[in-house]
């Protein structure tokens, strides 16, 4: 039983075949150094940081901006509750 790579039986043509496979290999990327290799893991933590980074930022945000439109809301039903110069005790105050 031999082995065969693209039709090709690797064993008939020894290192030639060897070497023509590592740089098809290389040049398609499938075969990368190592040095590349732990750069784009290293790359790929520092994003994976950010991002966590900004989900935390993100959701701070949001808790800080549901809160200010809680007391925006009661501040607007406290002004809208005040009594208004000018108007008669019996006519009713308009909500905007």
């Amino acid at each position: 039983m031999t082995a065969d790579l693209m039709g090709i039986d690797i064993a008939q043509g020894g290192a030639v075949a060897l070497l023509t496979v590592v740089v098809l290999m290389v040049l398609t990327g499938r075969l990368v150094p190592r040095r590349t290799y732990d750069d784009l893991l290293k790359e790929r933590d520092t994003w994976r940081e950010a991002h966590t980074v900004s989900e935390a930022a993100r959701t701070s945000e949001r808790a800080q901006t549901q809160e200010l439109l809680e007391l925006s809301r009661t501040s607007a039903h406290a002004l809208q509750a005040l009594p208004r110069m000018g108007l008669e005790e019996d006519s009713e105050v308009d909500a905007r």
